[in-house]
């Protein structure tokens, strides 16, 4: 095998590897509420640092097998290969919007890195350079977590600040990692502590962070994110302070900027497709209250008058005629429901109040009115 051909390879596989690690994260990061920036105590976030780990050695050794201009572009085939490898494994299908997105975040960024050229000499960052990129960087990933935090109620928008913050933290500690390279190419001496010390600060931010970001986020949009930000960042202090130009002078120079602006219409289709998607459920509304009884149906029973206090009267049975008798079954059999507690209709509960209180019920024409005992009908005080 060519070495060629094992660059293309180790690029492809160390894309592979960041994908897996970054589905990892993000599983991690919907199941571990409570610990959202460092899940010690999981072992798949432990899972997680091994891939990226992985692919970040795979990484520089196809470097070292490849030119510059093919590796960096194939690193970009993360973003593809995490939505259909999060599909299989984990069971969460893409839109049509997110896809969209993501091809475009990836033909952006490739294009951009392939048309990024490198200086004839290496150049290194001064002790004041490194001083001032390093204050300017951490203010910056300072203010975007703060951005994040505040955004709380947005989940989307807080994963992409997030997101951009670890990609800063991660472009400027590669940033850092070649201007070391390069002063030890020339020995290594104890002045480099302190950019050594730099590099393991902005990492372990970017890694915190980048957990962070796919906390409500989902998966695409703080991936991509993290993408296209890290190498952009990193090919931009190249340009401006280590002496990198641009292919094919002017011409590249455009052409990098249109790859730009489709690497950032990608990430903010992924943005806007999680923000439709979150917006989705909320758009539904509540549940509408239930409705109100409809009238003749059951009602609340009224409160129960002690029969001690009003008797009920006793008429003789021969001045009631048997014809009531049928009459007197309904309020008997609603005054049992009553003091059971079940509910009756109105009508009943009027039959069983008029009962106690001595009203004759409803009768037909024909039918006599009750003699009524006036001595048992008294209220006694």
């Amino acid at each position: 095998m060519s070495a060629l051909a094992l660059s293309v390879l180790l690029s492809v596989v160390s894309a592979l590897a960041y994908a897996g690690g970054a589905i990892v994260q993000e599983q991690v990061a919907v199941s571990s509420a409570d610990s959202a920036y460092l899940p010690l105590r999981r072992p798949g976030w432990w899972g997680a640092l091994a891939l990226n780990g992985l692919g970040g050695v795979l990484h520089v050794v196809a470097l070292a097998c490849g030119p510059l201009s093919l590796v960096q572009p194939l690193g970009a085939l993360t973003i593809v290969f995490a939505l259909p490898m999060a599909a299989l494994c984990v069971g969460r299908r893409a839109g049509a919007t997110a896809w969209r997105g993501a091809v475009m975040a990836t033909v952006g960024l490739a294009g951009l890195l392939s048309l990024v050229g490198s200086s004839a000499a290496a150049h290194s960052l001064a002790p004041a350079q490194r001083l001032v990129v390093a204050l300017v960087t951490g203010a910056a990933v300072a203010a975007l977590l703060c951005a994040g935090l505040a955004a709380h109620r947005h989940p989307a928008v807080r994963s992409v600040l997030l997101a951009t913050a670890s990609g800063i933290a991660f472009g400027m500690s590669s940033v850092f990692t070649k201007a070391v390279a390069v002063d030890w190419a020339h020995g290594i001496s104890l002045g480099d502590l302190p950019s050594l010390a730099v590099i393991g600060l902005f990492s372990v931010a970017g890694v915190l962070l980048s957990q962070a970001s796919y906390r409500g986020g989902g998966l695409a949009a703080p991936l991509a994110t993290l993408t296209v930000v890290n190498p952009v960042l990193a090919a931009a202090v190249g340009i401006l302070m280590l002496g990198e130009t641009f292919r094919h002078g002017t011409t590249g120079t455009v052409l990098a900027l249109g790859c730009g602006v489709v690497a950032a219409g990608g990430l903010i289709m992924l943005t806007t497709e999680r923000l439709e998607r979150e917006a989705h459920p909320a758009s539904t509304g509540p549940t509408p209250p239930a409705a109100p009884p409809a009238e003749g149906s059951p009602a609340v029973p009224p409160p129960a008058v002690p029969s001690s206090a009003v008797p009920s009267p006793a008429a003789p049975s021969s001045a009631v005629p048997s014809s009531a008798a049928p009459s007197s079954a309904a309020p008997s059999s609603a005054e049992a429901a009553l003091a059971r507690g079940l509910p009756v209709t109105a009508e009943a509960a009027r039959a069983v109040a008029r009962a106690r209180i001595g009203m004759p019920q409803q009768r037909g024409p024909a039918e006599p009115l009750p003699v009524l005992d006036r001595q048992r009908a008294r209220v006694t005080s």
